[in-house]
Parts: structure tokens; sequence; C-alpha cells
């Protein structure tokens, strides 16, 4: 899972978001390292939702603009889970193994 998908998953973790408040969450969970334009987003988004990671939630209207709130599926969060476990047991390897040879850098 890269990890612009990672941060999509994790931001729909805590209840369904609409595309701008996942463009948001994404910015504010990478410290503005990622920038997902709306495109690129609403294309994650289907391809999520083909994988069944992602789901439609429901449809708002506001200002005269219709937004599409999406949330994850059980099958999104756990994958998500599986990953954010993968990530972690690998950052433990490299914390491990730094302490273990700390170099002279």
């Amino acid at each position: 899972m890269r990890e612009p998908t990672f941060l999509i998953l994790t931001a729909l973790a805590d209840g369904p978001r609409h595309g701008y408040g996942v463009i948001k969450d994404v910015s504010e969970l990478s410290a503005g390292r990622i920038t997902l334009l709306a495109g690129t987003l609403y294309t994650a988004l289907d391809r999520l939702t083909a994988e069944g990671l992602v789901e439609p939630d429901h449809e708002e209207r506001v200002d005269g603009r219709l937004r599409r709130y999406y949330r994850l599926t059980d099958t999104g969060r756990t994958a998500l889970a599986e990953r954010a476990a993968e990530l972690q047991r690998a950052a433990r390897i490299a914390r491990t193994r730094l302490r273990a040879n700390p170099g002279t850098a």
C-alpha cells in the first residue's frame, strides 16, 4: 500500500469525509508533504471503492454544490490496520538497528 492510499484510508478511519476533508486531512497527516489534487483523490477513491476498501456514505448539497462523503468498509479498516502494524514493525526494527550501531554521523 502506497503512502497516499494509507493516508486516505487513515483520513476516513474516524468517520465519513467529503473530498475536500480528505485532502485537508492527508495534508495534515503528512505534515504538508503530500498534497492531493481533486482529480488524483477522486481517481484514488474510485479505485479504493472498486477494491472494496471504501464506499460512498451519503451526499449533501452545500451552496449549490454536491458533496459526496466516503467511509471505510470493514475490509478497508482491516487493510489499514494491517498496514499500520507492518509499518510499526518496520519502524521498531529500524530503531533497534540504529541503537545497535549508532555510527559516526
